[in-house]
């Protein structure tokens, strides 16, 4: 996806390529509305989706971003982006990277709505929390966990890993992404 080389500067690999292709490639074989793309990820596969974002502007309409990274001085085209970002609070690489794209992002004048979220919510109380970004219409909406929520007591699973497993179970954010249009 992405070679980590010297000093910790991220560099796209040709999977970007291919995967930018395949994209192409199967949104005029099944006749897919390109105005209406989206990519998601967790870990790695948010460091793909902020980096075909980055490289491709146009590729997709929105992106669910959850507990990835990419540096910062790569994330001015994310400012024109509908992202959501998910990431636990206590995910000492995440967190951080994904804090500093979001203060590219508002630097560049793009209007970014921030929430803090227990991760042991109820499907209800998420639903809400979800409702209450939405409301705020900002093209960006960036949400963690508060730290020591998303891991179970007595598991041995990392906030970087408790993330993903509640990510996707969130109801709304699928549909907000799903509204996106380029």
């Amino acid at each position: 996806m992405a070679k980590r080389g010297n000093k910790g500067h991220y560099k796209p690999s040709t999977l970007f390529d291919a995967t930018a292709n395949l994209v192409e490639s199967v949104t005029r074989q099944y006749s897919i509305d390109r105005n209406r793309r989206y990519t998601t990820g967790q870990s790695m596969g948010a460091m793909m989706s902020l980096g075909l974002n980055i490289r491709y502007p146009d590729l997709f309409a929105a992106a669910f971003i959850v507990a990835g990274q990419w540096p910062e001085a790569h994330a001015v085209p994310l400012a024109k982006k509908n992202l959501w970002i998910l990431v636990s609070a206590d995910d000492t690489k995440a967190y951080p990277g994904e804090q500093a794209i979001t203060e590219v992002i508002q630097e560049q004048g793009t209007k970014v709505s921030t929430a803090l979220w227990d991760g042991q919510s109820t499907a209800a109380e998420f639903a809400a929390d979800v409702r209450g970004m939405k409301a705020r219409r900002t093209p960006v909406n960036f949400a963690a966990f508060e730290t020591g929520t998303t891991v179970p007591s007595g598991s041995t699973t990392s906030a970087h890993m408790g993330t993903w497993q509640i990510a996707y179970t969130i109801p709304g954010i699928r549909d907000w992404i799903m509204r996106q249009s380029l």
